[in-house]
């Protein structure tokens, strides 16, 4: 009515309605307010550069700060609890096997059957337990643990600690005067690197026995040809650079994991894009670590 011009009179109104009425038009209706022009191609390319010089400059500060930490706990004077140390352990070990387990076999499995449908053609089946074995012992074995690992474990802490965030457990313990870091991180970063070459091992063991299982079914190759192929092809050294490859991939799992939980914000949703931008960051980084360190190891003739 006030847009067409016609008046109103609410007087003939109930009284309930008529005070609803009034207490409606006491303030004037908000005015619409423009909507802002959409940014051009040039100014998208800025924000985004600066974004990535922010998030530059935190991935650094924060993977110092976990340096520090490791320090002093290296020399005794780091402060947080071991009881959350060993339960953090008890996750990302003993409750991380069966799905380190079936992924383990299955990709050993995958391996074997793609070096027979190749080897066959040259009547070099056996040579198989020589490909998964080292797949598994240098590369494979380590990488897919880590990234199981990613999903899982990073994940979880990066929710853990998001939720912390948001319920403001963070701030409660730097007012009590507790680095957060110390108290939440470490013990979740010296949980994975201690676990994660166990679980390698592990995931090698059960990679190399799902090849032989597939040996096995090839007719020329028996139990014990495949056993012993595999025995004459690893070297500990193999394993040696896996286990190295998973301590770093266990680093950087815990440190995208906790660093996307302490950077979470204040809502909901924002521990669930934390949780998400945790397991990419996780996952990428491993890929890149493996990358890196396989060109080193190359290099160096390991």
């Amino acid at each position: 009515c006030r847009g067409a011009g016609i008046p109103v009179d609410p007087s003939a109104m109930p009284e309930g309605t008529r005070r609803l009425y009034h207490l409606a038009t006491a303030v004037p209706p908000a005015e619409r307010t423009a909507s802002a022009p959409r940014a051009g191609m040039i100014e998208q390319l800025g924000r985004s550069a600066m974004d990535f010089v922010k998030g530059a400059r935190e991935m650094t500060r924060f993977v110092g700060e976990a340096t520090l930490s490791f320090g002093r706990f290296l020399s005794g004077r780091a402060r947080f609890k071991r009881a959350d140390l060993w339960l953090t352990i008890q996750q990302c070990g003993a409750d991380a096997l069966p799905i380190v387990s079936l992924i383990s076999f299955l990709v050993g499995v995958i391996l074997a059957f793609v070096g027979f449908s190749q080897l066959r053609q040259f009547g070099a089946e056996i040579f198989v337990a020589d490909l998964v074995g080292i797949a598994m012992a240098r590369d494979i074995g380590p990488i897919m643990a880590a990234i199981v690992m990613a999903g899982r474990t990073g994940a979880a802490f990066s929710a853990q600690l998001g939720t912390m965030q948001v319920n403001e457990e963070i701030d409660a313990l730097r007012t009590f005067g507790m680095p957060p870091i110390d108290f939440l991180v470490l013990p979740r970063m010296l949980a994975l690197m201690l676990m994660l070459p166990l679980l390698a091992l592990y995931a090698n063991l059960l990679g190399i026995l799902g090849g032989a299982v597939v040996g096995v079914l090839e007719p020329t190759i028996t139990l014990r040809q495949y056993w012993q192929e595999t025995l004459g092809s690893i070297a500990l050294l193999d394993f040696a650079g896996g286990l190295i490859k998973s301590v770093v991939y266990g680093a950087l799992v815990a440190l995208a994991g906790c660093m996307r939980g302490m950077a979470c914000g204040r809502s909901a949703a924002a521990v669930g894009n934390a949780t998400t931008s945790a397991v990419v960051t996780g996952i990428v980084s491993v890929v890149v670590a493996c990358a890196t360190l396989t060109v080193v190891y190359d290099i160096i003739g390991i």
